[in-house]
């Protein structure tokens, strides 16, 4: 059964921060909202736990994992970048954006793209998603609460803790944070590619 936490949207409270943090440490995967929509996430480097998301969302092997990064300065021990895309991603984050990009040798090999060799990375501008990221001290591993053959996310905490209490161990709620995915953006071979329209505006980038 998933320990829920419901966690105040605009002064999370720290000892529930502290609660779900301390859950993701001990390898728990918890649902969590974010500036776009929920999301499942797990620490880095925990296997398992990016294996149940897989089952939960039903994902092969060529499914990009995202690193949601607390700063820009995390997010450049994970990925590769010239100077025109740098500037291009920081003038976005935080944001509602996914940026596709080269991985460095500190992302595990099974959250590369099998033949690209990159990663997904984004910085989100919620409150709680920060608060959890402050704590933490590194990236979650993170992908889209999007469950198979389902049109949109969900975007209910009690609803996710109802219908996913078996598969996750923790659900944070702090209301209702949309239903719309982020912007994914294609940064690896160096010039910007939209894989998906979401939540972020894209005209920036076309």
């Amino acid at each position: 059964m998933a320990r829920y936490f419901d966690v105040h949207p605009e002064n999370p409270q720290p000892r529930l921060i502290s609660g779900v943090v301390d859950s993701i440490r001990s390898g728990a995967l918890v649902a969590y909202p974010t500036d776009s929509c929920y999301a499942l996430g797990c620490q880095l480097g925990n296997r398992e736990g990016i294996d149940r998301i897989r089952s939960i969302r039903n994902l092969d092997d060529r499914h990009h994992f995202t690193l949601v990064c607390q700063n820009f300065s995390q997010l450049g021990q994970f990925v590769q970048i010239d100077n025109d895309v740098f500037r291009a991603v920081k003038a976005a984050t935080p944001g509602s954006y996914t940026f596709i990009l080269p991985a460095t040798k500190e992302v595990p090999r099974q959250l590369l793209h099998p033949k690209k060799k990159t990663v997904g990375v984004r910085i989100p501008d919620h409150v709680v998603t920060q608060a959890m990221l402050a704590e933490l001290g590194s990236p979650l591993v993170s992908s889209t609460l999007l469950l198979p053959d389902e049109a949109e996310p969900l975007t209910q905490g009690w609803e996710i803790k109802e219908r996913l209490d078996h598969v996750v161990d923790a659900v944070v709620d702090s209301g209702d944070c949309g239903t719309e995915p982020t912007t994914v953006v294609d940064f690896s071979s160096g010039e910007a590619e939209i894989l998906r329209r979401g939540a972020g505006p894209t005209a920036r980038f076309e």
